[in-house]
């Protein structure tokens, strides 16, 4: 990875002309005032049901890939440790100290020490104050990894170990994080000499704007730019003791003294995090979700900020189309942490209460000195002020231009086995019988459990009187085109080939085994070793290079609002399920895919979840 020596300056200009454009967005809100190695075909061990570990599998010789040859065994792979959510409690002292790696590290090891997957040994922090990491001393940074290890499926666990089947979005980011498609390092830790950027998000209730903090956060993570989204709803649950209603002035602009001191000092514990974020994170882009309804508020906001260095964005998401909100409310706050043990009808109801409080006082963001950005109606148009804002600031404002209420799930699924028991990247050989009995499996079990779920979803108040749209995605390769075929065929459903899909390229790898490659390129095996995501054999394609030719898939999942089903090689699934669970570059090369299971990703606002639809029928040998 090339590191560079910068300043990251930037240099702003002022106001162009407004630009409009015709968009797509997203989806909930937040409420507060102004505020290979592995790199084999491998399969996940089943965990309570659906929530399964991921596991390491060295058997299956189909879907063979020279690049993904090198048993997990004879790797030498990085254990990542854990990384903390937002602390409960406010801490006095601040370190300004800057981060420097354990010795004998570079920065990329010495982030693979604080990647935010699986836990290590605590030591002293120099983000005091802020989230707390742990880190890996250098002897400790290598362990043996014993064929059969699983990293353990537990929500609560907080040190030795973190499932790769839990989002990942929130987790904090250690100073040296390196992210799965980034290009290039700084010394500061800062991209595209964009400095550093806070976007304010703005707009009633049930908008859309914790799904936009969520969904900017993935998406700049996964470029490199170090991100951390700041709900305020979440600092006001910590200063409100566990059990204790929300003051019935709370959201209301004329509140009480208690109340107003009560709000000022949650955003103050607020900004504390982000100013930390920024000075001892190495943090690049804040967002700030909350819903700054105020003119004023916003002007206080804008001189605070700027005081810090920190350049501001407004994104306000601007909404009326009832059955919009209506949806967002449904499927966001009836499961807040502010509506647990409620009633869906009492949350709300309430949740109406706050939007209707907040309407008279609610001012549009209309500052023509401010950089801002407009959304409306979850993506019917975009509206840009003073949009001369650099490189960075463009790039979020191209995402935002492809972001849509994501409401469908996307599947992974395999291929089928081929023809050939060893199949060579070629030669690109057609579907077996057991392929083909595969793929029929695979098709019933997708359609009947889509059907199913949409019966859920009506019987719960869903108005559809349709299920979802399905897309099929598959690359240009024989195996994949053929196993999706059936939903194209029989059942009419839009099939699409995407070259981008296709497996990494093994190189001088293709058509050789495990022990040829060991016997003939030593040297590249140990490097393999030491840096499965990043290592590229000659002539071959790496995770990373795959994770930079998948940006315009990533960018297409975020288009589409219907059902998406990708047919794929394990490699290409590994990359795209480490986008949508945020997982660390680590972790990618170890996720397994089993032929057994298709692998649903269900998207929400605050995180994605996964569930695993078992293919009943697909169990033996002779189909696997």
């Amino acid at each position: 990875m090339l590191s560079l020596s910068d300043s990251e300056s930037s240099s702003r200009s002022s106001s162009p002309p407004h630009l409009i454009f015709a968009h797509d967005d997203d989806d909930d809100d937040e409420d507060t005032n102004s505020s290979n190695s592995n790199r084999n075909n491998d399969h996940d061990d089943n965990n309570n049901g659906n929530n399964k570990q991921a596991s390491i599998n060295n058997s299956n010789q189909d879907d063979y890939d020279i690049v993904d040859a090198i048993p997990l065994a004879n790797r030498d792979p990085v254990i990542p440790p854990f990384s903390s959510r937002v602390s409960s409690s406010s801490s006095s002292s601040s370190s300004s100290s800057s981060f420097s790696p354990p010795p004998g590290l570079s920065t990329y090891h010495a982030d693979l020490a604080t990647s935010p997957i699986t836990g290590a040994i605590a030591h002293d922090n120099p983000m005091a104050g802020y989230h707390h990491h742990d880190l890996l001393t250098h002897a400790r940074l290598r362990v043996p990894l014993l064929h059969g290890l699983k990293i353990h499926s537990d929500h609560s666990q907080s040190s030795q170990q973190r499932s790769v089947n839990v989002d990942a979005v929130h987790d904090t980011l250690s100073p040296t994080h390196v992210s799965p498609a980034q290009l290039y390092s700084t010394e500061s830790g800062r991209l595209f000499h964009a400095g550093k950027i806070c976007i304010v998000l703005v707009g009633l209730p049930a908008r859309g704007k914790t799904h936009l903090a969520v969904s900017l956060t993935r998406y700049l993570r996964w470029l490199g730019v170090k991100t951390h989204a700041f709900h305020l709803s979440d600092y006001r649950r910590t200063h409100i003791q566990e059990g204790q209603p929300v003051p019935d002035d709370y959201f209301l602009v004329n509140a009480s003294p208690t109340t107003v001191i009560l709000r000022q000092r949650v955003m103050a514990a607020c900004k504390n995090e982000m100013f930390k974020f920024f000075d001892q994170g190495r943090g690049q882009v804040a967002i700030y979700d909350a819903v700054n309804p105020t003119s004023a508020g916003r002007r206080v906001l804008v001189k605070e900020l700027n005081q810090h260095g920190i350049h501001v964005i407004f994104i306000e998401s601007i909404c009326d189309k009832p059955e919009i909100i209506e949806a967002n409310v449904r499927s966001v706050k009836i499961s807040s942490p502010d509506y647990v043990g409620w009633s869906e009808q009492d949350a709300i109801r309430d949740y109406l209460k706050r939007i209707n409080d907040k309407i008279p006082h609610y001012e549009p963001v209309d500052e023509q000195e401010f950089s801002y950005v407009k959304l409306y109606n979850a993506g019917e148009r975009i509206l840009l002020n003073n949009s001369r804002l650099g490189y960075l600031p463009n790039r979020i404002v191209f995402y935002l231009m492809n972001l849509h209420i994501k409401s469908g799930s996307v599947y992974f699924a395999r291929a089928g086995r081929s023809t050939e028991v060893r199949p060579r990247y070629k030669s690109d050989p057609q579907l077996s019988d057991d392929g083909w009995a595969y793929a029929r499996i695979l098709t019933d079990t997708l359609l009947a459990h889509r059907k199913s779920e949409h019966e859920l979803r009506v019987s719960q108040g869903d108005d559809g009187s349709a299920e979802r749209k399905l897309v099929v995605w598959t690359s240009t390769r024989k195996r994949t085109i053929e196993t999706a075929s059936l939903f194209e065929k029989e059942f009419g459903f839009d099939c699409r080939q995407r070259p981008q899909l296709s497996q990494m390229h093994p190189g001088l790898l293709d058509g050789l085994g495990p022990d040829q490659v060991k016997a003939q390129l030593p040297d590249e095996c140990a490097a393999d070793r030491k840096d499965p995501y990043r290592h590229r054999y000659p002539r071959a394609e790496s995770y990373h290079d795959l994770a930079v030719r998948l940006e315009p898939i990533i960018l297409e999942m975020e288009r589409i609002s219907s059902d998406i089903l990708i047919v794929a090689h394990v490699s290409v699934l590994r990359v795209l399920y480490g986008y949508l669970m945020a997982c660390a570059p680590s972790d990618i090369p170890n996720l397994n895919f089993d032929r057994d299971e298709i692998v649903e990703i269900i998207p929400s606002a605050y995180n994605n979840k996964v569930k695993r639809i078992k293919l009943q029928g697909v169990e033996s040998d002779k189909l696997l």
